[in-house]
């Protein structure tokens, strides 16, 4: 942990379980305010489960999470709300609502959470979208006529509405294309530098690793093994960190960024 920094998401001794399986136990996590956190992890070792924790919608069985200094058990009604203004969510797959337009789902938390004129929600609605790179025509069709890439964009639109200080992104580049995903990617940094975001990106894509992200956390065997910058944790010998930023993609990965990307 620096000290120097300040701590917006600190988890301390979590413990997650679905029946009689654990998925944490004894998670320790700070992020800190600013950075672009990636957290990787083999495919079912609760990854995504963490992010759906801290935002509430897993219960856990003990432990703490504080969100800029306030621990969110002690969080009820207009509190509640105001906490969650302060982040936006990108869901798997994107999770519009199929029978909403795209700027319809960016206007959904915005009806939830604002008392604005209908002019006001359609011009904040329209700078949302042109704040992802989506034309303005995007604004008045549906999910299903949409491309991946596009969807993609329409939730980070969504997950911006409401001008959040941290942004969790879960798997923003699954299922698009590497010249998709690259250009997704840039669009992360630059929003984040642009609006001074915190980022929680669960991700297992080691091109956004090395791309965008100012730390990685890695999680196996139900906690954080290490977390710190991409170059520290690929020195680690666990097993699972060797096979993950070793293995023959990692290794191309590394050659490609040490030669300056060619």
């Amino acid at each position: 942990m620096d000290a120097t920094r300040e701590v917006v998401i600190r988890v301390r001794g979590l413990k997650v379980g679905f029946g009689d399986r654990l998925i944490m136990d004894g998670l320790d996590l700070d992020v800190y305010r600013g950075e672009v956190l990636g957290f990787v992890g083999a495919s079912g070792a609760g990854k995504s489960v963490l992010t759906r924790t801290i935002l509430g919608l897993v219960r856990k069985r003990a432990g703490t999470i504080e969100v800029f200094g306030r621990d969110l058990d002690t969080l009820e009604g207009e509190a509640r709300r105001a906490m969650e203004r302060r982040w936006g969510v990108l869901f798997q797959q994107g999770a519009l609502f199929s029978a909403l337009t795209v700027k319809q789902n960016i206007q959904a938390p915005m009806r939830e959470y604002l008392d604005l004129s209908e002019r006001l929600l359609d011009e904040l609605a329209m700078l949302k979208i042109a704040l992802v790179g989506l034309k303005p025509d995007a604004a008045d069709k549906y999910p299903s006529e949409l491309s991946g890439g596009m969807i993609k964009r329409a939730a980070l639109a969504r997950a911006l509405a409401l001008d959040p200080e941290i942004v969790f992104l879960d798997e923003p580049t699954s299922g698009l294309d590497p010249i998709g995903a690259g250009e997704f990617d840039e669009l992360i940094a630059t929003l984040q530098k642009t609006l001074g975001l915190t980022v929680f990106m669960v991700t297992h894509d080691l091109d956004s690793l090395y791309s965008i992200c100012d730390r990685v956390a890695a999680l196996a065997e139900k906690r954080v093994i290490g977390v710190g910058p991409l170059e520290e944790l690929a020195r680690m010998p666990h097993p699972w960190l060797q096979a993950y930023f070793h293995g023959e993609r990692g290794a191309r990965l590394r050659d490609s960024h040490a030669n300056g990307g060619a």
